[in-house]
């Protein structure tokens, strides 16, 4: 039996499904076709006129036509002033309709972090917040205690976008039973347990605390370029983008657009720090312990990290 899908766009762009697009080993279609999944309705792939895609939500929000997963992209939005007429489906805002097709499905998946957390959206007079998270504080738009019809928390998948294998492996695991444990930001800790930090080519400067002040050179972004990757928790060094990259193999900074409270206030390449520590430290760290081991560390690095300039 196929297991039926509904993608809804709330308030943000596409780039999550965009990303998906490049999914390799297996790909969109291959694993749509190994999991069964019968994707009723994407907002940007589906070909369905207007009227047979209003005939096909009567039947999910009437029971009529049984809803399995939902995925909802982008943040949802209340504003103004709780009306949610920013962001409207015929009319009426789209707020409403993802409640109720929240109430009928068995999963529901927050793609990326704006429909985590509230990500971009939520900023301004939008009052954009995810679906379950605002930020940090458990409860959102469908509330703390909300359960799908499986008994389960929406499922928290973030990323500026998300990472596709991400996508197909939490899909994988929910549409075949498997458990999968979640964090206290209900993400899969399989793809969310680990630090953008972990699996850096720079993790060794930064041991040693051998620090760049400007972009195009080998050393670490943390201390004074911004970079959040030890505090970021995400799988971009494990499985790459395209299976090839990664922003801090490229040179840029880590911006941690899985974390809860992205994008974050400070300047994105500007590290704030005090007397030349940054003030947000690794996940974990404290700062007493943390100031001695990098003095240390910077008295004993070795010299093929200290002559690590690029010729121009």
């Amino acid at each position: 039996m196929a297991i039926n899908l509904y993608w809804i766009q709330a308030g943000g762009c596409g780039g999550d499904s965009m990303s998906i697009l490049n999914a390799e080993s297996p790909s969109i279609l291959e694993a749509r076709e190994d999991l069964a999944i019968d994707i009723l309705w994407h907002p940007s792939f589906s070909q369905a006129p207007p009227a047979e895609h209003r005939s096909l939500l009567a039947g999910l929000l009437e029971g009529r036509i049984p809803l399995d997963i939902l995925c909802v992209e982008g943040a949802v939005v209340r504003g103004p002033e709780n009306t949610g007429m920013f962001d409207t489906y015929e009319g009426e805002p789209k707020k409403e309709l993802i409640r109720r097709l929240a109430q009928r499905s068995g999963i529901v998946i927050a793609v990326g972090t704006c429909a985590s957390f509230g990500g971009v959206t939520g900023a301004g007079e939008t009052d954009a917040v995810g679906l379950q998270f605002s930020k940090k504080t458990c409860g959102g738009f469908l509330g703390q205690d909300f359960r799908s019809g499986r008994g389960l928390p929406v499922i928290n998948l973030p990323g500026c976008p998300l990472h596709p294998t991400v996508m197909i492996g939490a899909l994988t695991a929910l549409t075949r039973g498997l458990e999968m444990e979640l964090n206290a930001f209900n993400s899969p800790l399989e793809y969310y347990s680990m630090l953008v930090h972990q699996g850096c080519t720079r993790n060794e400067y930064h041991e040693y605390r051998i620090e760049e002040t400007d972009f195009g050179q080998k050393g670490c972004l943390f201390f004074h370029l911004g970079c959040q990757g030890p505090m970021a928790h995400a799988p971009c060094n494990k499985f790459l983008w395209n299976r090839r990259n990664c922003k801090t193999r490229s040179g840029v900074p880590c911006i941690g657009c899985t974390e809860p409270d992205f994008p974050r206030e400070d300047p994105y390449f500007y590290t704030p720090n005090i007397a030349g520590l940054p003030i947000n430290l690794p996940d974990g760290v404290s700062r007493p312990h943390y100031l001695a081991y990098k003095s240390m560390a910077a008295a004993s690095a070795p010299e093929r990290l200290k002559h690590r300039k690029t010729e121009v």
